[in-house]
């Protein structure tokens, strides 16, 4: 017969030596053990009850330590009912025990999401945090995160959020598209990270010459991910149909004067207060998309 509360107790006990002994993966160790210990304890509760973790807990806070409570360890079974699931990315074990405990709650596409830009962007906690109660992997136009998704599908404009979050800490007011623009360059990281991956920073109001007569970029970025330059323009309104004009304008000065041969097209993004879809579904200009902003 399977003792599973020796065991449980002989994993904990084992896991409290690798910690002081084994610095540098003691993580990773913690991880794997509690992952078995969920699943000991949900062997244990098929065949004893669920008051198990209940009977367990008591014993363990006595010969372990207290903070092997009920608590804990209902934890540690939700964990492994979460990550046994053959959908979950097998990437979860380079995450921290305080990493994963902020996936239990989500479903399997969102926790694959999390999982790889946690590992591709070495997320802290708090910043995956944040990224979660911003609803982020809501925020994309698709799903592009089954962990079966067809990599070839993934470009730069299903990866772009709906809405863009801009970090207004600066308490400034909204009024002109100038103000706006500040704000952004102001929290520049953040929202280029609200793009998505690989966007660099070119400028802002970027200087060309049209004719006989300078136009301002608002916003020029370059992305090494998806190899192209990235036009930004915003609005402080509804999208116009005129606005595509403009942008276009811009990203064929882009294309015919600084675009390198081996950069592929420009793209263009019209950040919107509210958006207009029928406007984008009728431009003839696909490389260019919408998105509204939405001031936190």
């Amino acid at each position: 017969m399977i003792n599973y509360y020796d065991q449980i107790k002989e994993k904990l006990i084992d896991n409290e030596i690798y910690v002081k002994v084994k610095d540098y993966s003691k993580e990773r160790h913690r991880v794997i053990t509690y992952y078995e210990i969920g699943r000991l304890l949900n062997e244990a509760g098929t065949k004893y009850g669920e008051n198990i973790i209940e009977e367990y807990s008591k014993k363990l806070t006595i010969e372990v330590g207290n903070k092997y409570n009920r608590r804990t360890l209902f934890r540690m079974k939700q964990f492994y009912n979460v990550f046994k699931n053959e959908k979950v990315s097998t990437m979860w074990t380079q995450l921290s025990w305080s990493q994963l405990r902020l996936l239990f709650n989500l479903d399997v596409n969102e926790i694959n999401y999390y999982i790889r830009i946690t590992n591709t962007n070495v997320l802290t906690v708090r910043e995956l945090e944040t990224k979660i109660k911003l609803k982020e992997h809501k925020r994309l136009d698709c799903n592009i995160i089954d962990i079966n998704y067809d990599k070839n599908s993934f470009n730069i404009y299903n990866s772009i959020k709906n809405p863009i979050i801009i970090n207004t800490s600066s308490n400034k007011r909204i009024y002109s598209e100038k103000i706006l623009q500040q704000v952004i360059v102001d929290n520049i990281k953040s929202f280029m990270n609200e793009l998505g991956e690989g966007y660099s920073f070119i400028g802002n109001e970027y200087k060309i010459k049209i004719g006989n007569s300078y136009n301002y970029i608002d916003l020029l970025l370059f992305n090494y991910k998806f190899n192209c330059f990235v036009v930004i323009e915003l609005k402080i309104v509804e999208l116009k149909k005129e606005h595509i004009g403009q942008i276009e304008v811009y990203m064929n000065y882009i294309d015919k004067n600084i675009k390198e041969v081996y950069h592929d097209k420009t793209i263009g993004i019209i950040i919107c207060k509210k958006n207009n879809k029928y406007i984008i579904e009728y431009s003839s200009d696909k490389r260019i998309i919408s998105r509204e902003y939405k001031l936190i």
